[in-house]
């Protein structure tokens, strides 16, 4: 999928013949007709490249796109924040009154109607969740809140706080009946973090807005999840840096060149803590309610950054050797695992990766 195909050739259109009438137009007067025709067609404005950053979901969200004029491009921008922030809206683990903790509040055991959104997050979730064991799992959010307060104090959870936790964490504790389009929680005191998911779906979602408004030629930054359109003008695709883990801060990225695509890098680079002498990272794992102690980063290129979003976060978790065989065994799914240890950096490359010029 991302061997990226050279442009077709410019094919001109053969001119319509219509018979049967009983009439035929002659040559001078067909000129004629052609040379009116494309005097009335008005040539296309080149596109102009536009840059629009805004704060939202606790990050920077960077659109670049590719649009005739300024207002078109304003317009479309616009668009998709509005988009973006109606899904935070949805999917906010900090906001009380969002959708998702609304949910969270409901008596556990009972069906509740969620919007088309937030239930098709949560499907797609759950389907990672399946594919890789519980490895992926957004009902980790008990382990989250746990892991926000150790973060401040510099004191790690106690035993008894963990426990308590893994009472109400399991992916197999979230129930989804998609015809209906409910939501159950199936045991007391759940709590659903959308943190590995939501910024590719808002990202996703926000290109697809811009393609709405006749803008294909863009890209889509949330953080480490990035959405990619169509290539810009005359280009094969978007340059992409991927910064390695453990590299020097004046050292050039890793590049790849994508289009129609999503790219998420996950990794404690930038988010991670020490305590008792110990690296946290700040992805937490299921299995033990704490943030990784290996310094692992995984980039994941598919389809889309909804998917790549989650798989990133996935395949830190399995390691190196599971996540790999998991990468390999998915469609359209190439990914980068960087590891950092005594000092050394250890870089595996996916079957697809490798194919990536």
């Amino acid at each position: 999928m991302f061997k990226l195909p050279a442009p077709s050739d410019f094919e001109p259109s053969a001119f319509l013949r219509v018979s049967g009438f009983g009439f035929r137009i002659c040559p001078l007067l067909a000129a004629l007709l052609l040379l009116a025709a494309c005097r009335s067609v008005p040539a296309e404005k080149p596109l102009q490249r536009f840059e629009f950053s805004r704060p939202a979901m606790g990050m920077m969200i960077t659109l670049t796109l590719y649009a005739p004029e300024l207002p078109a491009a304003k317009a479309a921008a616009a668009a998709a924040f509005k988009r973006i922030d109606a899904l935070e809206d949805v999917m906010s683990d900090y906001q009380a009154d969002s959708e998702l903790m609304r949910l969270c509040d409901q008596p556990f055991g009972t069906p509740v109607t969620v919007s088309e959104d937030l239930f098709d997050v949560l499907q797609r979730a759950q389907r990672t969740a399946k594919l890789s064991d519980g490895a992926f799992d957004v009902t980790v959010g008990p382990y989250i809140r746990l892991w926000r307060f150790a973060r401040k104090r510099k004191v790690l959870p106690t035993l008894a706080e963990i426990a308590t936790a893994r009472e109400a964490v399991g992916w197999q504790k979230l129930r989804l009946d998609a015809r209906g389009r409910t939501v159950t929680l199936l045991v007391p005191n759940m709590r659903l973090d959308l943190g590995s998911i939501g910024k590719g779906y808002a990202a996703d979602q926000a290109l697809q807005t811009l393609k709405g408004r006749g803008i294909d030629r863009a890209l889509v930054a949330a953080s480490g999840d990035i959405a990619v359109g169509n290539p810009p003008p005359g280009q094969r695709g978007w340059k992409i840096g991927i910064t390695m883990l453990g590299s020097a801060t004046n050292a050039a990225p890793r590049t790849v060149l994508l289009h129609n695509a999503g790219i998420s890098t996950s990794g404690d680079t930038e988010q991670f803590i020490e305590i008792n002498g110990v690296h946290y990272s700040h992805i937490v794992n299921p299995a033990t309610g704490l943030g990784l102690t290996n310094r692992i980063q995984a980039t994941v290129i598919g389809p889309d950054a909804t998917t790549t979003d989650c798989l990133d976060t996935t395949l830190s978790l399995l390691g190196v050797k599971r996540g790999l065989a998991l990468a390999d065994s998915l469609p359209h799914i190439a990914a980068l695992i960087v590891t950092r240890d005594d000092g050394q950096t250890h870089t595996f490359l996916s079957r697809r990766f490798r194919q990536i010029p």
